[in-house]
């Protein structure tokens, strides 16, 4: 005879791990999309704010510091993804701060994105790390973006392809200090 307390047993092991073995995220679909886009156009705050540092090219090269320190792991030092291995893995995807869509928010609520973050997107915030007029600065750096791939790949993931590709990859970014407030820094 057969033991039906093992036979169910075996049934449901079988179809938990083929409902496991099946499930994956996939992209959103376009009413998906087109939702979450209205969403954020009217959550994201700063509608009204306005950038009071001076566009200016100290102010873009003080923002570009700022912006390859902190942000180049997920954007790459250009801003549009360059050399981010996982940019386009991620559910979304890592914007691609030269892309029209993101060019089209207004100072503030780029502002507004770089100081709260963005929820289930991977984007966090940079309160309370960048002050004020360092996520000012960024933005002046974001508005004058390099073109795609004109500074390659971020220095850690140049040294990562070199450990693990075994080739000859290209030497780190050179040692360098900048401040964060009060506070200075030496990489």
């Amino acid at each position: 005879m057969v033991d039906c307390r093992h036979s169910w047993k075996i049934v449901v092991a079988a179809s938990v791990i083929a409902l496991l073995v099946s499930c994956r995220a996939s992209a959103p679909g376009g009413a998906e999309a087109a939702l979450v886009k209205e969403i954020k156009q009217q959550t994201i705050g700063g509608k009204d704010w306005k950038n009071p540092l001076p566009d200016t090219p100290e102010n873009q090269k003080t923002g570009a510091e700022h912006f390859q320190h902190h942000c180049q792991i997920c954007h790459g030092l250009d801003g549009h993804n360059t050399g981010v291995p996982f940019a386009d893995t991620m559910s979304p995807p890592v914007a691609d701060l030269g892309d029209k869509s993101v060019q089209a928010y207004n100072d503030g609520q780029l502002k507004w994105i770089i100081q709260n973050g963005i929820r289930f997107t991977g984007m966090p915030g940079w309160s309370g790390v960048l002050d004020d007029n360092e996520q000012w600065a960024a933005i002046c750096y974001i508005r004058h973006l390099p073109a795609k791939g004109s500074l390659g790949p971020p220095p850690v993931y140049q040294e990562a392809e070199h450990k693990h590709a075994g080739q000859g990859g290209q030497p780190a970014a050179a040692p360098h200090e900048h401040k964060h407030g009060d506070q200075e820094h030496k990489h």
